[in-house]
């Protein structure tokens, strides 16, 4: 569209594509609420005023806000394709996300952050990508690829590529590994997120000197606090497991507002479905008390210019004609949405058809004749990993193990079980073993190809035979997650993209899920999300006791430690 023709509608001399008359804005710039006509041209928004159209609708006093726009999430963790995604949260006004996709990357490297920009092209979903940081994110597990800064390098040729995800390594930033620093320095001036769980003091200041000035790790308002006082931007989380909304939401007034975010980070597919997506932490921060103008300048106009999204983010002539249509804003309902300039859902239901992609090869290679969950039995009580329900920490509990015949030996009586974390990228062979206390199985196993941070496989079983079986079925879908008794699968959902996503629409694999919460149930396990749990079992960076596929972690020592002994 020539610039000429873009202010010849502007000034009126030409009909706009579509007036929308008699709207109530929510200014996200001027921080108020006014009547307006708004007219869209192109794909944009002209201006505000006596507008001729080619069509006109009538909004009787209904509010227009910004399209809502995710600071951090992980599309991986929707468990479907990012056309998918986009069909679930367009409805709910999330027009646009800044997601990281540090998981398929820790499985398929570049080709997998390929993947998302690939399958994300000309989606009415905005999809911006932040190039992975920590790819793997430790020395102590396997991953299926390794990200360098000449890696990251490449990725800036994508339009879409705007910045440099999450460092997690904070170690690494404020004890200057090289290469380290090397990804930050190949970051320029881009934004640089952060992931700093309890960093303070000294090194808090060291870490934003580096040259990183976010964190959605904040889960007590002090930290918050702390944070923002030093120009850190704070993107509040409401995730499915990790919710910490409410505890932060006091650190919000209307003179720092302009640091505050919203961000998921990771909802997975029942949560999308029963709550919804960044409409729900609006809903829920204007219900608590909090100024509806500010609660979506926090969830547009605010990430727009911390990611310098030019032309997102508000409702203005020359702005990207991403609008939602809300019936009150007190409700937050979303009764239209449009993506540049077209509607894509009304009342709830996309009108947008996802189109099909081609999805990646099998990422799954285990050779599942070889694999010996036997542990020899040593002196003493073993390190076991205790799980507390609700948490992704565990417990470093000392318990003597059931012996039979000089190998440990699963105890469902005792709720004593096993646990393995298989390597399944490049068929090494390598099996992780320990033991686990918290899952209750009875009989039967359960296993996973969504295993943070590196997806092996990890498995949990009250028998050798049945933890086989699992890892088997896993095997043979190319990835996914199973429950297991007898040696038949009782319940299952295949991922065969990387291991973590679905081809299948978003209801289905949610109604997967739930069966196989319902099957593990059945088998004896209490925890409410028994997957979601194992899949924490295997994330090495968060303490107290984890268990990769090299070994047995102490994540306070960040370092292996024996099943048996000191």
């Amino acid at each position: 569209m020539s610039l000429e023709r873009l202010i010849a509608v502007a000034r009126g001399e030409e009909p706009a594509d579509l007036l929308l008359k008699n709207a109530r804005l929510v200014n996200v710039l001027s921080g108020e609420i006014h009547p307006a006509d708004i007219a869209l041209f192109a794909g944009r928004v002209v201006g505000f005023g006596d507008y001729r159209a080619r069509e006109t609708l009538d909004l009787g006093g209904r509010f227009v806000c910004p399209g809502l726009i995710d600071a951090h999430v992980h599309l991986e963790s929707s468990m479907v394709q990012p056309a998918e995604f986009a069909r679930a949260v367009l409805p709910h006004g999330t027009t646009a996300v800044v997601c990281d996709p540090h998981e398929i990357a820790n499985v398929m490297g570049l080709n997998g952050v390929r993947y998302i920009l690939e399958a994300s092209e000309g989606l009415p979903l905005q999809v911006y990508v932040m190039a992975p940081s920590c790819v793997p994110a430790t020395h102590m597990e396997t991953a299926g690829a390794s990200l360098t800064a000449a890696d990251i390098q490449e990725l800036w040729a994508y339009e879409r590529v705007i910045g440099l995800a999450e460092m997690m390594n904070f170690p690494g930033v404020l004890y200057r590994l090289p290469p380290v620093l090397d990804k930050i320095r190949m970051a320029g001036d881009r934004p640089i997120d952060g992931h700093a769980p309890g960093l303070g003091g000294l090194d808090l200041n060291a870490y934003i000197v580096a040259g990183i000035h976010s964190d959605h790790e904040c889960t007590a308002l002090e930290e918050a606090r702390e944070k923002l006082r030093r120009g850190m931007h704070i993107f509040i989380r409401q995730g499915t497991s990790a919710r910490n909304l409410h505890d932060l939401l006091p650190l919000v007034t209307p003179t720092n507002s302009r640091l505050t975010h919203f961000c998921t980070d990771d909802r997975h597919p029942e949560t999308l479905l029963r709550e919804g997506h960044l409409d729900d932490m609006v809903r829920q921060a204007i219900g608590s008390g909090l100024d509806p103008v500010t609660a979506i300048q926090m969830a547009s106009l605010n990430t727009a210019a911390y990611f310098r999204v030019r032309g997102l983010g508000a409702v203005a002539p020359g702005y990207r004609a991403d609008l939602l249509v809300l019936e009150d804003l007190t409700t937050f309902q979303v009764h239209l949405v449009f993506s540049a300039g077209q509607m894509v859902a009304r009342e709830g239901t996309c009108g947008w058809m996802a189109p099909s992609v081609p999805r990646p090869g099998n990422t799954v290679r285990v050779a599942v004749e070889a694999l010996d969950f036997s542990i020899p039995a040593e002196e003493g009580p073993a390190r076991v990993i205790g799980v507390i329900p609700g948490q992704i920490v565990t417990e470093d509990l000392r318990l003597t193990p059931t012996i039979q015949n000089g190998q440990v030996v699963a105890d469902a009586d005792r709720d004593l079980l096993k646990i393995a974390v298989v390597e399944r990228h490049h068929g090494t062979g390598n099996i992780g073993l320990g033991l686990v206390h918290g899952i209750g199985l009875k009989r039967g196993a359960i296993a996973s190809s969504v295993a943070h941070d590196s997806h092996n496989i990890v498995v949990v079983g009250a028998d050798d035979a049945e933890m086989r079986a699992a890892v088997a079925a896993i095997a043979e879908m190319g990835g996914g997650q199973v429950v297991v008794a007898d040696g038949q699968v009782r319940a299952a959902c295949p991922l065969p993209i990387a291991g973590l996503m679905s081809d299948r629409p978003l209801e289905e694999v949610r109604d997967q899920v739930e069966r196989l919460s319902q099957a593990a149930h059945s088998l004896g396990c209490a925890l409410p999300d028994p997957l979601m749990t194992l899949s924490f079992l295997a994330l090495p960076v968060i303490p107290a006791l984890k268990l990769t596929d090299k070994g047995l972690v102490d994540v306070n020592r960040f370092d292996f430690v024996p099943l048996f002994g000191e």
